[in-house]
């Protein structure tokens, strides 16, 4: 089953550089284990990875022992959908690649506020 991005067309890839989503294979893709729905592209700045850690979820330091090298601004990471939009509503928020967050995004987030986020060339 091939599945679908926010924009109706089959997901890409959100990285392969860090191994980022939910079942850490590149993709922000979801599942019944998936509680969080790690299913936003990002590429990180640092207003969010530190509106992030205030809120309880360190992103920056690396944790050796679970393969976590810590992300630093211009990574690209899957994101929780209701992170995303918590640092939407604080003015936080990163830019997102539509291509590569999953359709459920959609049941959380409004697709034109997700498009005033959107990574294009200008940006």
């Amino acid at each position: 089953m091939i599945e679908l991005n926010v924009l109706g067309t089959p997901l890409q890839s959100c990285c392969f550089k860090l191994q980022t989503g939910f079942y850490r294979d590149g993709y922000c893709r979801t599942g019944i284990e998936d509680v969080g729905r790690h299913t936003i592209c990002a590429i990180m700045t640092k207003e969010f990875l530190e509106f992030s850690l205030f809120k309880g979820n360190d992103l920056i330091t690396p944790r050796a022992e679970m393969d976590f090298p810590g992300l630093k601004p211009g990574d690209k990471w899957c994101l929780c959908a209701l992170r995303w939009k918590e640092a939407f509503e604080f003015n936080a928020a990163p830019l997102i690649f539509l291509e590569a967050c999953h359709e459920s995004v959609l049941d959380l987030i409004p697709l034109d506020i997700l498009k005033t986020h959107a990574y294009t060339l200008r940006h």
